[in-house]
């Protein structure tokens, strides 16, 4: 139908330009190449094209079908996004409320920890207190003791003349003789 159309117009020119010699014989001539060369063309070239645009055909649809699984394949990718996102937060409020019961349990480990070591430490400070009082108590009582007699020992010096000293020498001298009579007769 169109090769018609064409060819009508071809020849509609021709005529209107009718005054030229031939115009209507070489136009003739020229469709006439033209028909033969439109011809050979599809001929030869009926089967690759149809070919070609066989396989672009299936081409194509293979694309689509691709194309649809994708869509598919995203949608139930985004999905599952979605349905993560959702969760989301009730994850965040888990996580948040596991870490505010481990930061306690935490806490109230170091406590206890800090608890202990205070009550050793208290204990340890007693003892290192209760052996400090002794060895002053020990070091208190012999200086009492060391000025006891320092003191004693000056009084007596001021006190006692030589016949105080010779009676207190004769007496012990006699609780001395009264003691070994008393050894002989126990071991007799």
């Amino acid at each position: 139908m169109q090769t018609g159309l064409f060819l009508a117009m071809m020849l509609a020119e021709g005529a209107a330009e009718g005054g030229h010699g031939g115009g209507i014989l070489e136009m003739a001539a020229k469709l006439f190449n033209f028909a033969i060369l439109a011809g050979t063309l599809v001929y030869f070239l009926r089967a690759p094209i149809a070919k070609y645009l066989g396989d672009r055909g299936t081409q194509i649809r293979g694309d689509l079908v691709k194309a649809a699984e994708m869509r598919v394949s995203a949608a139930a990718q985004a999905a599952a996004i979605e349905q993560k996102m959702a969760a989301l937060p009730g994850e965040l409020e888990a996580l948040r409320k596991t870490g505010a019961e481990e930061a306690a349990a935490e806490e109230a480990r170091i406590r206890a920890i800090a608890d202990a070591e205070r009550t050793r430490l208290q204990d340890q400070a007693r003892r290192e207190i209760q052996a400090q009082l002794k060895l002053a108590e020990r070091d208190l009582t012999a200086r009492t003791a060391d000025l006891a007699v320092a003191v004693a020992a000056t009084r007596v010096k001021a006190t006692i003349n030589a016949a105080d000293q010779a009676r207190l020498v004769d007496q012990y001298l006699g609780r001395l003789g009264a003691a070994r009579t008393l050894d002989k007769q126990v071991t007799a």
